[in-house]
């Protein structure tokens, strides 16, 4: 029987990415990200004007972002230790919708903190992609960690039987509300290691329509 699988995205579960590109838009463009605002369209302003960018824009400056600041996004605490130790027992691979464009440079960005792992790009919701990549590993059992709830109800759509943990990793975005499709809410990495561990154990995830825990753990 193959190992369990562990399939986890990357920004603010493993790596900060909101902070360092509010500094970099604040720095170098002069606008003004609110990170209490839960979209962009109102999240970014101009500072002179205070007025929301420009749709267009928005996109234009994500993506300049990634094509140069990637190295402004640090490890979330304890994520790196966490997922070598994790290896042990478990494959690990992202699942993350950065884009074909900046692929390459995310599995370059993950080797150069320690993690050499298959990294896959996506967009939109992630449930069929991770059902495909399940097709092909036919692992024991899978793991799903991301920070937003589509993604959890995805997943829970078209890969009912994986775990999944709803993990926000940044601080400064924790009041972000529970997943209501995950199994848990743990935004810490210690305490998580230790759910991962033990939902692994258990093997595949009950197929249930609501959360076994959808309070924070």
């Amino acid at each position: 029987m193959s190992r369990p699988l562990i399939i986890t995205d990357c920004d603010e579960v493993l790596l900060h990415m909101v902070v360092p590109f509010r500094h970099w838009l604040d720095e170098t463009h002069d606008v003004h990200f609110d990170m209490r605002e839960q979209g962009f369209s109102e999240a970014l302003r101009h500072k002179d004007s205070g007025l929301p960018l420009e749709r267009e824009l928005v996109w234009e400056l994500l993506v300049a972002f990634f094509d140069t600041e990637m190295v402004r996004q640090t490890p979330i605490s304890g994520a790196i230790a966490a997922l070598q130790r994790l290896a042990q027992i478990a494959d690990i691979e992202v699942l993350t919708n950065i884009g074909e464009r900046h692929h390459q440079l995310r599995v370059a960005q993950l080797a150069s903190h320690g993690l050499d792992l298959p990294v896959h790009w996506n967009h939109g919701g992630k449930g069929r992609k991770l059902a495909a990549i399940l097709a092909e590993r036919q692992p024991s059992c899978a793991l799903f960690i991301d920070d937003l709830g589509e993604h959890h109800a995805s997943v829970a759509r078209h890969a009912p039987d994986v775990w999944r943990l709803h993990m926000v990793g940044e601080p400064e975005i924790a009041d972000i509300p529970v997943a209501d499709k995950a199994h848990a809410r743990i935004d810490d990495w210690a305490s998580a290691e230790a759910w991962i561990i033990a939902r692994l154990a258990e093997g595949p995830a009950p197929t249930i329509s609501t959360p076994l825990n959808g309070a924070i753990a």
